[in-house]
Protein backbone atom coordinates (compact mmCIF):
# COMPACT_ATOMS: atom_id res chain seq x y z
CA UNK A 1 0.00 0.00 0.00
CA UNK A 2 1.26 3.84 -0.63
CA UNK A 3 1.23 6.10 2.73
CA UNK A 4 1.46 9.12 2.04
CA UNK A 5 3.85 11.58 3.41
CA UNK A 6 2.48 14.36 6.19
CA UNK A 7 6.09 16.55 5.75
CA UNK A 8 9.86 16.77 4.31
CA UNK A 9 11.11 15.75 7.81
CA UNK A 10 9.17 12.58 8.64
CA UNK A 11 10.06 11.61 5.01
CA UNK A 12 13.78 12.00 5.96
CA UNK A 13 12.88 9.83 9.42
CA UNK A 14 11.26 6.79 7.38
CA UNK A 15 13.32 6.99 4.45
CA UNK A 16 16.57 7.63 6.12
CA UNK A 17 17.55 9.77 3.00
CA UNK A 18 18.93 13.56 2.98
CA UNK A 19 19.22 16.16 0.69
CA UNK A 20 17.53 18.57 -1.71
CA UNK A 21 14.95 15.78 -3.07
CA UNK A 22 12.58 14.41 -0.48
CA UNK A 23 10.79 10.86 -1.47
CA UNK A 24 7.03 11.69 -3.19
CA UNK A 25 5.87 8.31 -1.48
CA UNK A 26 7.07 5.25 0.54
CA UNK A 27 6.18 1.76 -0.70
CA UNK A 28 5.39 -0.83 2.03
CA UNK A 29 6.63 -4.35 1.30
CA UNK A 30 5.48 -7.43 3.62
CA UNK A 31 4.28 -6.89 7.40
CA UNK A 32 5.21 -5.39 10.64
CA UNK A 33 7.19 -1.86 11.16
CA UNK A 34 9.94 -2.93 8.17
CA UNK A 35 9.37 -0.50 5.40
CA UNK A 36 11.48 0.30 2.51
CA UNK A 37 11.43 3.23 -0.02
CA UNK A 38 11.53 2.77 -3.59
CA UNK A 39 13.77 5.68 -4.93
CA UNK A 40 12.68 8.26 -7.02
CA UNK A 41 14.32 9.10 -10.20
CA UNK A 42 14.95 12.09 -10.30
CA UNK A 43 16.97 11.46 -7.01
CA UNK A 44 19.61 9.53 -8.98
CA UNK A 45 22.69 11.30 -8.72
CA UNK A 46 22.83 11.13 -12.61
CA UNK A 47 19.80 12.56 -13.29
CA UNK A 48 21.29 15.74 -11.78
CA UNK A 49 23.85 15.91 -13.59
CA UNK A 50 22.47 15.34 -16.24
CA UNK A 51 20.21 18.13 -15.87
CA UNK A 52 23.07 20.30 -14.66
CA UNK A 53 25.75 19.71 -17.10
CA UNK A 54 25.66 22.11 -20.06
CA UNK A 55 26.23 20.96 -24.16
CA UNK A 56 29.36 20.42 -24.87
CA UNK A 57 30.10 21.33 -28.56
CA UNK A 58 31.06 18.98 -30.50
CA UNK A 59 34.94 18.34 -31.26
CA UNK A 60 36.02 18.02 -34.69
CA UNK A 61 36.52 15.00 -36.73
CA UNK A 62 39.79 15.07 -37.55
CA UNK A 63 42.47 17.21 -36.77
CA UNK A 64 44.18 18.93 -40.09
CA UNK A 65 47.53 17.05 -41.57
CA UNK A 66 51.21 17.82 -39.91
CA UNK A 67 54.39 17.23 -40.95
CA UNK A 68 56.29 15.51 -38.22
CA UNK A 69 59.19 17.31 -36.98
CA UNK A 70 62.08 15.35 -38.70
CA UNK A 71 60.12 15.66 -42.00
CA UNK A 72 59.35 18.78 -42.07
CA UNK A 73 62.94 19.64 -41.41
CA UNK A 74 63.90 17.05 -44.03
CA UNK A 75 62.05 19.46 -46.45
CA UNK A 76 62.86 22.40 -45.46
CA UNK A 77 66.34 21.50 -46.22
CA UNK A 78 65.72 20.10 -49.59
CA UNK A 79 64.07 23.08 -50.08
CA UNK A 80 66.53 25.54 -49.58
CA UNK A 81 68.70 23.46 -51.66
CA UNK A 82 66.99 23.32 -54.46
CA UNK A 83 66.46 26.78 -54.44
CA UNK A 84 69.79 27.57 -53.91
CA UNK A 85 70.96 25.24 -57.26
CA UNK A 86 68.06 27.38 -59.08
CA UNK A 87 70.25 30.96 -58.30
CA UNK A 88 73.18 29.41 -59.21
CA UNK A 89 72.13 27.80 -62.50
CA UNK A 90 70.68 31.49 -63.08
CA UNK A 91 74.54 32.64 -62.25
CA UNK A 92 75.88 30.01 -64.36
CA UNK A 93 73.46 31.20 -67.75
CA UNK A 94 74.05 34.87 -67.02
CA UNK A 95 78.08 34.17 -67.46
CA UNK A 96 77.65 31.83 -70.13
CA UNK A 97 75.13 34.55 -72.01
CA UNK A 98 77.69 36.97 -71.55
CA UNK A 99 80.76 35.21 -72.67
CA UNK A 100 78.79 34.08 -76.02
CA UNK A 101 78.48 38.13 -76.43
CA UNK A 102 81.72 39.69 -75.21
CA UNK A 103 84.06 36.64 -75.59
CA UNK A 104 87.74 37.70 -76.81
CA UNK A 105 87.74 34.39 -79.58
CA UNK A 106 84.71 32.79 -81.68
CA UNK A 107 85.46 29.39 -80.37
CA UNK A 108 84.63 30.41 -76.55
CA UNK A 109 81.79 32.03 -77.52
CA UNK A 110 80.50 29.42 -79.51
CA UNK A 111 81.37 26.88 -76.82
CA UNK A 112 79.55 29.12 -74.33
CA UNK A 113 76.24 28.62 -76.32
CA UNK A 114 76.68 25.24 -77.52
CA UNK A 115 76.98 24.86 -73.54
CA UNK A 116 74.07 26.41 -72.60
CA UNK A 117 71.98 24.85 -75.13
CA UNK A 118 73.25 21.49 -73.97
CA UNK A 119 73.70 21.43 -70.42
CA UNK A 120 72.08 24.56 -68.55
CA UNK A 121 68.21 24.21 -69.23
CA UNK A 122 67.15 20.69 -67.76
CA UNK A 123 68.88 21.23 -64.84
CA UNK A 124 67.08 25.01 -64.37
CA UNK A 125 63.85 23.11 -64.67
CA UNK A 126 64.73 20.48 -62.05
CA UNK A 127 65.71 22.15 -59.20
CA UNK A 128 62.59 24.81 -60.23
CA UNK A 129 59.88 21.92 -59.71
CA UNK A 130 62.04 20.51 -56.41
CA UNK A 131 61.83 23.98 -55.01
CA UNK A 132 57.80 23.90 -56.49
CA UNK A 133 57.53 20.31 -55.18
CA UNK A 134 59.01 20.98 -51.46
CA UNK A 135 57.23 24.36 -50.81
CA UNK A 136 53.69 22.89 -51.58
CA UNK A 137 54.67 20.00 -48.62
CA UNK A 138 55.36 22.84 -46.76
CA UNK A 139 53.09 24.60 -47.15
CA UNK A 140 50.24 21.99 -47.11
CA UNK A 141 52.14 19.94 -44.07
CA UNK A 142 52.67 23.52 -41.75
CA UNK A 143 50.65 25.81 -40.25
CA UNK A 144 51.76 28.27 -42.75
CA UNK A 145 49.39 26.70 -45.48
CA UNK A 146 49.38 27.34 -49.10
CA UNK A 147 46.86 30.53 -49.39
CA UNK A 148 46.59 31.57 -45.73
CA UNK A 149 49.39 33.61 -46.29
CA UNK A 150 49.94 36.59 -48.76
CA UNK A 151 54.07 35.90 -48.83
CA UNK A 152 53.29 32.36 -49.05
CA UNK A 153 50.95 32.37 -51.92
CA UNK A 154 53.49 35.19 -54.05
CA UNK A 155 55.92 32.82 -53.64
CA UNK A 156 53.95 29.58 -54.90
CA UNK A 157 52.41 32.06 -57.71
CA UNK A 158 55.95 33.30 -58.46
CA UNK A 159 57.90 29.75 -58.68
CA UNK A 160 54.89 28.38 -60.76
CA UNK A 161 55.34 31.28 -63.41
CA UNK A 162 59.38 30.98 -63.50
CA UNK A 163 58.56 26.93 -64.32
CA UNK A 164 55.67 27.67 -66.84
CA UNK A 165 58.37 30.26 -68.55
CA UNK A 166 60.59 27.63 -68.77
CA UNK A 167 59.28 25.12 -70.55
CA UNK A 168 57.05 27.10 -72.70
CA UNK A 169 59.84 30.31 -74.13
CA UNK A 170 63.65 28.86 -72.54
CA UNK A 171 63.15 25.08 -73.78
CA UNK A 172 61.90 24.85 -77.30
CA UNK A 173 64.44 27.86 -78.04
CA UNK A 174 67.67 25.89 -77.01
CA UNK A 175 68.02 24.26 -80.39
CA UNK A 176 68.57 27.47 -81.92
CA UNK A 177 70.87 28.61 -79.95
CA UNK A 178 73.35 25.79 -80.14
CA UNK A 179 72.90 26.19 -83.68
CA UNK A 180 74.00 29.81 -83.59
CA UNK A 181 77.20 28.37 -81.62
CA UNK A 182 77.83 26.00 -84.41
CA UNK A 183 77.39 28.66 -86.89
CA UNK A 184 79.87 31.13 -85.25
CA UNK A 185 82.71 28.70 -86.44
CA UNK A 186 81.53 28.69 -89.90
CA UNK A 187 81.59 32.22 -90.09
CA UNK A 188 77.25 32.40 -90.55
CA UNK A 189 75.57 33.19 -87.73
CA UNK A 190 72.45 34.85 -87.23
CA UNK A 191 72.15 37.30 -84.29
CA UNK A 192 68.19 37.21 -83.89
CA UNK A 193 68.52 33.77 -82.61
CA UNK A 194 70.50 35.14 -79.74
CA UNK A 195 69.99 38.44 -78.85
CA UNK A 196 67.19 37.81 -76.33
CA UNK A 197 68.58 35.58 -73.88
CA UNK A 198 69.70 38.53 -71.89
CA UNK A 199 66.36 38.21 -70.33
CA UNK A 200 65.91 34.79 -68.68
CA UNK A 201 68.63 35.10 -66.10
CA UNK A 202 67.59 38.34 -65.78
CA UNK A 203 63.67 38.00 -64.87
CA UNK A 204 64.78 34.64 -62.83
CA UNK A 205 67.40 36.11 -60.72
CA UNK A 206 65.44 39.14 -60.01
CA UNK A 207 62.11 37.20 -59.00
CA UNK A 208 64.36 34.37 -56.78
CA UNK A 209 65.76 37.36 -55.12
CA UNK A 210 62.53 38.75 -54.45
CA UNK A 211 61.05 35.65 -53.72
CA UNK A 212 64.44 35.33 -50.85
CA UNK A 213 63.26 38.25 -49.51
CA UNK A 214 59.58 37.12 -48.94
CA UNK A 215 60.55 33.97 -47.46
CA UNK A 216 62.82 35.95 -45.01
CA UNK A 217 60.95 39.11 -44.33
CA UNK A 218 57.51 37.30 -44.52
CA UNK A 219 55.49 40.31 -45.20
CA UNK A 220 51.56 41.66 -45.26
CA UNK A 221 49.90 38.93 -42.89
CA UNK A 222 47.06 36.56 -43.73
CA UNK A 223 45.47 36.45 -47.30
CA UNK A 224 41.81 35.83 -45.57
CA UNK A 225 41.22 36.91 -42.33
CA UNK A 226 37.42 35.76 -41.93
CA UNK A 227 38.69 32.07 -42.80
CA UNK A 228 41.43 32.52 -40.05
CA UNK A 229 39.16 33.65 -37.58
CA UNK A 230 36.82 31.08 -37.98
CA UNK A 231 39.86 27.82 -38.31
CA UNK A 232 40.67 29.54 -34.48
CA UNK A 233 37.11 29.08 -33.32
Amino acid sequence: MIVPIGSAGEATRRTGTSGPHPARSVAVHGAGDQRRCEPDPSDAPGAAVTSQTPERRSAPAASRWRLPRSWRRATLVLHVISAGAWIGIDVIVAVLVLTGWFGAEVNVRSLAYRALAEFVVWPMLGSGLACLATGVVLGVGTAWGLVRYWWVAVKLALNLALCILIVVLLVPGMDAVGAYGEHLLTGTPSSTQVERLFFPPAVSLSVLTFATVLAVCKPWGRLRRSTARREDR
